[in-house]
């Protein structure tokens, strides 16, 4: 079982930049999905980033050009660097491994079974 835990979280103005990253250990291979996901209060937990097993990148229409999401090896940390962060990009966020079979870059949390436990993002205008 993959463990995972974030990192990078805090607050900051409209327009700044925060880095989170997500240290995965027991990792045993290469082929897997990997998210970042964020839920607000209230809301329903929205896949914002994905990296499939075979590399390919996917991001969510509200954080693109502003998201970047890299997998480093061979440590295997997960980066998500977030620039221009608005109000709206307050939330706890969350990476997570997929489920084994899925190798697309997919948003979907159905496609996900392994969360790390969050780290908030607030961002004051």
């Amino acid at each position: 079982q993959v463990q995972l835990e974030e990192s990078g979280g805090g607050s900051v103005q409209a327009g700044g930049s925060l880095k989170l990253s997500c240290a995965a250990s027991g990792y045993t291979g290469y082929g897997y999905l990997t998210g970042w996901f964020r839920q607000s209060p209230g809301g329903e937990r929205e896949g914002i980033a994905a990296i499939g097993g075979d590399g390919r990148t996917n991001y969510a229409d509200s954080v693109k050009d502003r998201f970047t999401f890299s997998r480093a090896n061979p440590n295997y940390n997960l980066d998500l660097v977030m620039n221009n962060l608005k109000p709206e990009d307050t939330a706890m966020y969350y990476c997570a491994t997929g489920r084994s079979g899925v190798y697309w870059p997919s948003l979907h949390a159905r496609d996900y079974d392994n969360w790390g436990q969050g780290t908030q993002v607030t961002v004051s205008s």
